[in-house]
Parts: C-alpha cells; structure tokens; sequence
C-alpha cells in the first residue's frame, strides 16, 4: 500500500527542515512524493536498536569493570588478611611466650584465651594417614637405630632373663585377674619398672648441668628440637607454642610419679639463657628459632629403638572393652596380657589429665575414618620388649582442663571402656581420693623436685579443682566396676 504526503502551508520548517523533523524521523520530509510507509518503520526501528545496542554495550562495559575491580579489591583484602593470620601463627609457633605468675592459673598473656587451643588442636581434624605429610608430631617417633645415638639409653637391656622368657611364652602361672577387677599380682612381677624413680633422678641433675652442643629438629614441630648433650645423649627440647604446654607437660610426668606411674621419660626443666654455659654453643641456634630469652623449656630423655603402637583389639570401636572376663583374658599371651595392663594404666592417666591427645584424638577421628585405630597411636611408642613409652604429654592437665568441654564425652567414652585396673595404681588412686590433697601433695612433689618450678607456675585453683574432681570419678568407676565384677 503506497500513500501520498500532502504539501502543508508554508512555514519556517520549509527553511530548515530539520528542524521540524519529528524525532527519529530525519529521513522522512514533506517531498509531495509517495513513500513506502514499511520502509520508514523499518528505517526507524533499525535506528533505534542501534542507538540502544550501542547504549547496552556501554552500560556492560561499565558493570563489567565495576565488577572486575570489586574482585581485584576483595583479593586484596583476603590476601591482607591471609598474611596478618600467617605472621601471627608464625609467631605463636616459633616466637614470644607470655608465662603467668606462679600459682595465678595458665592462660596465655596477651592473646584471646581460646586462640592457642585452635592453633594446637588443628591437626586433630585431620585423618590419621595423612598427619606424616604435614611435618606434625608424628615425626617425633624415635625410630632411628640406635647405633645412631651411641650415648643414649636402650630401654630395659638389663633386664632380668628369667622374667623375659616367662613374658614372651603363654599363661601358666593361673589366672591373669584376681579380686574380680584387678590385674593379678604374678603380671605385676613380670613388669619392671620402665623409668625407675632413681634413674630418673640421676638423669635429672646430670641433664642439668650438661652442655647442649647441637640442636636440630627431630622431636615435632618446628618450636621443639632435639639437643645432643657433650657426652652424646640427647633429649628433646620442648619450647611450646605457649607455656601452657611446658607446664602440662610438666605437671603431668610429676602427676604420673605420683601414681606410680614409671611409662614416662624423665624430664628436667631449664632456662634458655645464650650467656649460660649450657646454651652458649648453640647461641646462633637459638636466635635462628626466635626463642625468647630466659624462657622456660623442658628437657626430656631421647630413648632410642622405640616403635609405634596399635590400640589393642579389646579398646576398638567394635569391641565390648576390656574387661575381667576370664574366657577373653586366658586366650591371650603373657605379653599381651603386660601391654594391656600398660594400657589400663594409660587410660586412667589420660582420664586423669584430660589428655586428649592420645586414644581420645584416635576415638573422634572416627567419625571420618573409620579405620584409625588400625594405624599408630598418637603420643605412644613401645620398646623391643613390649614395654608402653608414654611421649608428649603437653595437651594434660593445663591445656586439657581448658578445652575439656570440647572433649569430655570422647574422654568418659574411653574411661568406660576398661573394668580391669593396676592394684598398685588404684591403691594410689582410692587414697589421693580419700585425703582429698592430690593438689597439695602434687605441689609439694613438684616444687621439691623442681627448681624452676616458681618460674613456670602450677596449677590454677580451677584447675586443681577439676583433677580432685576427675580422681573421684575414677574411685567411683572403680566401685561400679567392682560391684558389677566382683562375683566373677
């Protein structure tokens, strides 16, 4: 269809068209000539869509900039904060320790209380199987020949031929349990003593003295190092990510002489001082690890030719526990039955400091890996003769009361696992329970044993508190135990 536009009455639009062209319209004038009226709505709309595909362009190119460097600026201050959260970490792992006044409790000066809790728990959340690739404690083991260290101790070489053949061969001697709940008292004499309590003493005032010529990693992460003395033994040297650890891990060797407890290496605390002739050859050692002057570190005895240990069948997830049933106990080895006293004995003891870092860890590994308890201990080695080393036992006592909500139930969990006790343990156990002195006479022990013990402090009234508590469940465990066995 084809239409005509009439020539309107003169105006001054006819002297400037232009300006009297209807918008969008400037190819459409009063010529007096027909037009196709679908070419000048095609014209028009191509005219249009390109004036609004040019806007669009415009408006993308902005949002996409705006965009480009909202993310370059969120980047940045992830990086920022990625690097302020390293340095710290940095520095509570290898720098300043704040230490509190003696008898005024543990926690760290200077820091949020719960910060060093997360920081030493973070591999706790990691399966088992993959802690070897990230450098932690497992690295501890002291699985090295000991041709290697000449001067070290190898554990029990001494000891009595005729008590070792009866440890390696079957039952013969009756039955493994007596008084319904106790470990019988033939297996007693079969255990010697692991780190006597004159031994440990000797090894004390000599670690003391002795020069440290060498250190070198080799006893966990980064912070702690293992020290070759003059005479070539060697200890490991504890500097801790905070003083928490030193004197938990204190506390908790002392608390073990207590008991009677004998697993545990001898530990000696010392001042890290570069002008002492202790330190004084390993003063460039020293400042390369950013440990503050005058700190306190402990020092604990290197035992060569220890292997790692697997949570015996009894204290497993898809076990009953161990228990004094005769049909499960007298299928067992004489050395079987040895180790699985050891392990009631750490049990008690892990209850007893609230440390977390040992079976416990193992128990809430389990909801990922399922298999964890197939797999070494953490924290525990044993000798060529089957005897149980209890190793790095910092997270007991001070830094296990202070995180002890978070891991109560895993610690009840394992308590309630074990019916069968040590008759010389629990006697040690009934009594602080009964005199109600465990922080009184773990002071005292502590203090006369300890020189440096004003330095590092002990324990707060909290937290004394919560280890009388925690001895008190474990009489009464031993009295629902006995009252459940006792007519076996």
């Amino acid at each position: 269809m084809r239409f005509t536009l009439f020539r309107r009455p003169f105006s001054s639009c006819d002297l400037k068209q232009s300006a009297c062209e209807p918008p969008g319209l400037g190819g459409v004038r009063d010529t007096g000539r027909s037009v196709d009226l679908r070419k000048v709505v095609i014209s028009v709309l191509f005219k249009l869509n390109r004036s609004s595909v040019g806007l669009g362009r415009v408006v993308f190119t902005m949002r996409a900039v705006s965009a480009n460097l909202f993310a370059l600026l969120f980047l940045c201050a992830l990086a920022s904060v990625f690097y302020v959260w390293s340095t710290l970490e940095n520095r509570l792992e290898r720098h300043t320790r704040g230490f509190s006044a003696p008898g005024a409790g543990s926690f760290h000066q200077g820091l949020p209380a719960d910060l060093s809790a997360k920081t030493f728990r973070a591999l706790l959340t990691v399966p088992a199987a993959q802690r070897p690739h990230l450098g932690d404690r497992l690295e501890a083991r002291n699985l090295t020949d000991q041709t290697a260290f000449a001067g070290n101790r190898d554990y029990h070489v001494n000891g009595d031929n005729k008590r070792s053949a009866l440890r390696e061969g079957p039952v013969k001697l009756g039955s493994p349990v007596e008084d319904g709940i106790f470990w019988s008292e033939w297996l007693e004499d079969l255990l010697p003593v692991g780190f006597s309590e004159e031994y440990a003493l000797s090894w004390r005032e000599r670690a003391r003295t002795y020069r440290i010529v060498k250190l070198e990693p080799g006893c966990g992460r980064i912070s702690n190092q293992l020290a070759t003395f003059a005479d070539g033994t060697k200890a490991c040297v504890r500097y801790g990510i905070n003083a928490d650890q030193v004197q938990g891990e204190t506390l908790t060797y002392y608390l073990a002489s207590l008991l009677g407890i004998t697993n545990l290496p001898p530990l000696v605390l010392s001042q890290v001082n570069s002008d002492s002739e202790q330190w004084a050859a390993v003063r460039t050692r020293i400042g390369g690890l950013l440990w503050s002057d005058m700190a306190v570190v402990s020092l604990t005895e290197w035992v060569s030719n220890l292997t790692g240990v697997v949570t015996p069948a009894p204290l497993r997830q898809d076990s009953s526990g161990l228990h004094p049933v005769l049909g499960e106990l007298q299928n067992k080895t004489t050395a079987e039955l040895l180790e699985l006293m050891q392990w009631s004995d750490l049990i008690i003891f892990d209850y007893l400091t609230a440390n977390f870092d040992r079976l416990v860890s193992n128990l809430f590994s389990l909801q990922w890996d399922s298999r964890v308890m197939e797999r070494d201990t953490n924290n525990l080695l044993k000798t060529p003769r089957g005897d149980l080393v209890f190793i790095d036992n910092e997270a007991g006592l001070v830094h296990g009361f202070r995180v002890l909500n978070m891991w109560e139930k895993y610690h009840s969990t394992v308590l309630s696992s074990v019916c069968v006790f040590r008759k010389r343990t629990m006697q040690r156990v009934a009594e602080l329970h009964r005199r109600r002195d465990a922080r009184k006479r773990l002071r005292e022990l502590y203090r006369d044993s300890e020189p440096l013990s004003q330095e590092l402090g002990f324990l707060s009234d909290e937290h004394a508190g919560v280890l009388q508590d925690r001895i008190d469940r474990i009489y009464k465990h031993i009295l629902h135990c006995k009252a459940k066995y006792s007519q076996l």
